[in-house]
């Protein structure tokens, strides 16, 4: 889905403006949205907001000194003004010997729909959101009477355009949707109070999850946390659930990224091309996947969005790289430009995550006598420099290959890089809730501290 022709047309005014003003390479970005979201605790609404906003930035080069601007006002003379101030900016900056744009050749949009956009969220009415918010927790208080309480239910909606355009001969634009749904319920049991949530969002409104499936599952997870235990310090394995495990990969995410590599500033430089962790994982970066959250048709230097493996069976086979990146590096970009309005482009993920394996967690669970399986990361600490890895966390212990009661209050830690070679078995259970996602993983061990 293309976005409307007025962004795409402010865009090109952009480009043009700034080589009548002297600049030798522009590109610009112009994107607008509408993001609603509502939050309801105890059946009653606390917070609403229906918001609306727009903007371009534009990067401009002159030789390899670059300057950026950014506005809201996308008037003609708002848009004159904003070019005018980054070619200012760019005459006195230092020169970088590899500041540029992409080469021609680079440039390009995947063709098709990647059904981005969906309508049905467009025409959803504020009173049916704060319906679904309503639904989800009324769910999770009528589950189960030792859910006494609630934090709140939210529903949240976005619409959104962007248009990106350069004086390479690039102009391309696209929409995007989603929303989503999330409970927050507390248990009470015996003196203990617990609380989970549960959340669900897609880019389109049928693959979210029903408010009452939200509902009991933010319950069951809140009960099973009652009454918890400390256990004792030792090392054991570690199962991190779905959730965590996406956590772990998103505190990991730039150590791959080309900017850490090539100011060494990441425990994987220099290792391309060998083996640094199990044959079990394979990491996979995908901006071109239909209908998740991290696709799009280009990345925000107008380059194709693209497949990369990352580790493949443990062998990491490549960095991520934007055109900056890749030219310290003297790779190639991996179409992996992210930026906000304005400003040099940084490497963001597509949708990065790790690929699925054989084994469902019951059968991951079934093989523990003695471990823990981690609910809830706290605070976590995760140096990709030198591999340091703590955490807080919450969980299940786990005895004779099963969940026999609840733990917090405790920590989990390792390093990063044995971690990873230590990692046993990958779930089949991969889904993908954000731009980032991950499967079950068992770790084969990690120091749990608790009393």
């Amino acid at each position: 889905m293309t976005c409307r022709e007025p962004l795409l047309d402010i865009a090109l005014l952009a480009v043009e403006r700034a080589r009548a003003a002297g600049a030798t390479d522009s590109e610009c970005t112009v994107a607008e949205g509408e993001e609603f979201s509502v939050d309801v605790r105890l059946r009653e609404v606390e917070n609403l907001k229906d918001a609306g906003s727009r903007g371009a930035g534009i990067r401009v080069l002159i030789g390899q000194c670059a300057g950026s601007s950014y506005t809201s006002d996308l008037s003609r003379e708002g848009i004159e003004k904003m070019v005018q101030a980054a070619v200012d900016l760019a005459k006195i900056t230092s020169e970088d010997p590899h500041a540029g744009m992409p080469a021609p050749e680079e440039l390009g949009a995947l063709s098709g729909d990647l059904a981005l956009f969906d309508e049905a969220i467009a025409r959803m009415e504020p009173e049916f959101k704060i319906a679904q918010a309503r639904q989800a927790e009324e769910a999770a208080l009528a589950f189960d009477p030792r859910i006494e309480n609630s934090e709140g239910a939210s529903f949240d909606s976005y619409l959104g355009q962007r248009a990106f355009a350069n004086s390479r001969g690039f102009a391309g634009g696209y929409r995007t949707s989603s929303c989503g749904l999330s409970v927050t319920p507390i248990a009470k049991h015996n003196g203990s109070m617990e609380r989970d949530y549960w959340h669900s969002a897609a880019r389109a409104a049928a693959r979210i999850e029903s408010p009452e499936e939200v509902g009991r599952r933010a319950a069951q997870r809140a009960l099973r946390r009652l009454n918890p235990r400390k256990p004792p310090t030792q090392k054991v394995p570690v199962i991190f659930e779905p959730r965590t495990a996406r956590a772990l990969l998103d505190d990991l995410f730039s150590a791959f990224s080309g900017a850490a590599i090539y100011r060494h500033a990441s425990f994987l430089d220099g290792k391309l091309g060998e083996r640094v962790a199990s044959e079990a994982l394979t990491i996979v970066d995908d901006g071109a996947l239909p209908g998740l959250f991290g696709s799009s048709p280009f990345d925000d230097e107008g380059v194709p969005s693209r497949r990369t493996t990352v580790i493949d069976h443990g062998v990491l086979t490549s960095y991520l790289n934007n055109c900056y990146t890749a030219r310290r590096l003297r790779q190639a970009t991996t179409g992996n430009a992210s930026r906000a309005l304005s400003g040099n482009a940084s490497v963001g993920p597509g949708n990065f995550f790790i690929a699925a394996g054989v084994s469902t967690p019951g059968e991951i669970l079934a093989g523990v006598p003695n471990g823990l399986y981690v609910t809830q990361l706290i605070g976590t600490s995760a140096d990709t420099v030198t591999g340091d890895y703590s955490s807080g966390a919450c969980g299940l212990w786990i005895e004779n290959g099963e969940l026999a009661y609840p733990v917090s209050e405790i920590t989990v830690a390792g390093n990063l890089k044995q971690m990873l070679m230590d990692i046993e078995q990958v779930g089949s259970d991969l889904e993908f809730r954000s731009s980032v996602a991950a499967p079950t993983l068992r770790i084969r061990e990690m120091t749990v501290s608790g009393q």
